[in-house]
């Protein structure tokens, strides 16, 4: 299969950034983590420690900024998003939000980190 994507969405706390790496290692495969962000810092101008305290991480960041009021036009969260949406697009190349493309759920928190790193390994 062309262009294989592990996708790995992740709760606060729930070790997912830990266990991508795991994954890409073992399977040497790339692991964009901290490239994603170098990259939203080329295309939209903002500093990297910027990206990272305004992130998805960050109280107040992407999530809770979509229920802010807009009246002023789009906040750098905004702008952030669009350009964050668009590398994950294009590195990805599928059609976000099928169904058919998302296979699992695991409960790190059940499961382990190590556990749910070798579930994805295996079924890669």
């Amino acid at each position: 299969m062309k262009n294989r994507i592990i996708t790995i969405s992740r709760e606060f706390g729930s070790g997912g950034r830990t266990i991508g790496k795991l994954v890409a290692e073992k399977l040497d495969i790339p692991c964009y983590d901290s490239q994603l962000i170098h990259q939203i810092a080329l295309e939209s101008g903002f500093d990297e420690n910027y990206i990272k305290d305004a992130g998805e991480y960050a109280p107040g960041g992407f999530l809770s900024s979509a229920l802010s009021s807009r009246s002023f036009g789009p906040t750098n969260e905004d702008l952030l998003w669009e350009v964050q949406q668009k590398i994950i697009t294009e590195l990805a190349d599928m059609k976000w939000g099928h169904a058919q493309n998302y296979h699992i759920t695991l409960d790190s928190g059940v499961l382990g980190i190590e556990r749910c790193a070798s579930i994805i390994r295996e079924l890669y």
